[in-house]
This record gives structure tokens, sequence and C-alpha cells, in this order.
């Protein structure tokens, strides 16, 4: 919520933001038609049943944070280790090494 990482590739934002939208609306936490004009940390709460408004943040307790940030961010790590092991498994299979690792 509040806090973000440094992203150690920036051109990836926007992949990783439409990752990150496409998994909570798989999960039933996002909508991209009906509540397009929220940012999607107020969709996931809101549907968590978190109070959360814009710059509502110092007033959520840790659980709730977390309840909001584990909910976003569990999901989007699996994803992409899922993604990097397809990508070593199928470097490993062509007998090379991987490029950029």
């Amino acid at each position: 919520m509040g806090r973000r990482r440094r992203i150690l590739v920036p051109e990836a934002r926007p992949a990783l933001d439409r990752l990150k939208r496409d998994l909570m609306e798989e999960k039933g936490l996002a909508s991209a038609e009906a509540e397009a004009d929220r940012p999607l940390e107020e969709q996931v709460a809101g549907r968590l049943g978190i109070p959360l408004g814009q710059g509502d943040d110092g007033r959520l307790t840790t659980r709730q944070a977390g309840k909001v940030g584990g909910a976003m961010g569990g999901p989007l790590v699996r994803k992409l280790i899922e993604m990097a092991q397809e990508k070593l498994a199928e470097a490993g299979h062509e007998g090379g090494r991987p490029t950029g690792m």
C-alpha cells in the first residue's frame, strides 16, 4: 500500500501492474469495468471488507494492511516464480544458460 519497492527493470512496471490487476480479477478481488476509476488497492481492500480510501493508510491496523498486501502480493509472487521457473526450464531443455540471470 504505502510502501513501494524499487523495481529492477523500470520498463517492466506497466506489465507488472497489468499482471497484478489480472490476478486480482481472477481471484474476484478487483473489477476492470465496474471500478476502473478506483486504485487497485482500494478495490481489493473493499472486497476484503477493509475500509480504505484515498490517503487512509494511517488508520489501518497492521492486520488490515497485511490482509490487503498479502492478498495482492502473494499471488503476484507465486506467478512471478512460476514464470521464472518456466523460463529456466525452457533454457534447460535447450541446453543453454538463461540470458540476463
